[in-house]
């Protein structure tokens, strides 16, 4: 892929450090704004092999096969600007980066490597280009600078702010959840719960609080069903249930959690209540069937240990 010198190659791409240093081919377009300085992002190219939470290539000149690619990984990881991805150019370069873009990179040493390089893979002062393609993207900045201050601090944002914050850290903890990285995910939601419970200063501002709560606890009871926790599934569930009682999914959610836990009268109910409200749910009428098996081997087997528990033993001549 890299037979021609890079430098030479890269002369007719966008200069963006005026000195040559990065330069950029833009392979295919995205969509929305720029990676914000202060981003966490999932990036991808769909030439590279080793695996990496980031998902890029870099190539040598004169080299077809990447000296460094996790082209395999498929679940990347949200990877932040500055800490997890430091590579000068590579900062540089994802900043001038939308949503689904992909894109071709040529660094300079003083962009890349420096002149000692990173032997035994790298030599020094080498020339080096990247393809990156960026997946998502979230922008973090507000939310880490609220998480460094103190609780006094955080409790004179303005209430548009806390409910931004716990947006975004609800954002995260769907991504995570999405990667099924259910643990991180569930972290996540529990960082956007601990600041929605401020008092609120008149019942517009109690509805706000209660609709960015209901979001982040039936994410939390989704989740401990995935951690195979059914108790605290069943816990966020049922704190779900406090704000909205009626609403469909928390009563499904603590239907799972009791059925998990073969409370099956709770299970039952749960359900059915969810059901009135939904009745044409799928996974609402597939659950109450699952919910009507599992009762029947269950009672089968009680029959069985009755019946056991009762047989007169057998006498011995």
């Amino acid at each position: 892929m890299v037979a021609a010198p890079l430098q030479a190659w890269a002369r007719g791409l966008r200069d963006l450090t005026g000195d040559g240093g990065v330069r950029k081919a833009e392979l295919r377009p995205g969509s929305g704004p720029a990676v914000p300085p202060a981003a966490s992002a999932a990036v991808f190219s769909p030439f590279l092999a080793l695996g990496c939470t980031v998902k890029y290539s870099g190539y040598l000149e004169h080299r077809d096969v990447p000296f460094c690619t996790n082209g395999y990984d498929r679940s990347p990881g949200l990877m932040k600007l500055g800490k997890d991805i430091t590579l000068r150019g590579l900062e540089i370069g994802l900043l001038t980066m939308k949503k689904g873009e992909v894109a071709r990179f040529v660094f300079t040493p003083d962009y890349a490597y420096g002149c000692q390089g990173c032997p035994p893979l790298i030599p020094p002062n080498a020339t080096v280009m990247f393809e990156v393609e960026v997946l998502d993207f979230l922008d973090s900045d507000e939310s880490d600078r609220f998480f460094e201050l103190t609780a006094e601090q955080q409790d004179t944002f303005p209430l548009q702010k806390v409910l931004k914050v716990a947006d975004t850290e609800r954002e995260f903890g769907n991504y995570l959840y999405r990667k099924q990285h259910f643990e991180s995910a569930k972290d996540r939601y529990k960082r956007a719960f601990s600041i929605l419970g401020r008092s609120p200063s008149s019942e517009a501002e109690q509805c706000q609080i209660d609709a960015s709560r209901l979001l982040v606890l039936l994410n939390l009871s989704l989740t401990y069903l995935k951690l195979e926790r059914p108790a605290q599934a069943l816990a966020y569930g049922e704190k779900a249930l406090e704000i909205d009682r009626r609403n469909a999914k928390a009563l499904f959610r603590c239907g799972q959690a009791c059925l998990c836990m073969t409370e099956y009268e709770k299970a039952r109910d749960f359900l059915v209540r969810a059901q009135r409200i939904q009745p044409f749910n799928h996974d609402i009428n597939n659950e109450l069937k699952k919910l009507a098996s599992c009762y029947k081997n269950y009672m089968e087997k009680e029959k069985q240990m009755c019946c056991r528990m009762f047989t007169p033993l057998s006498s011995s001549d």
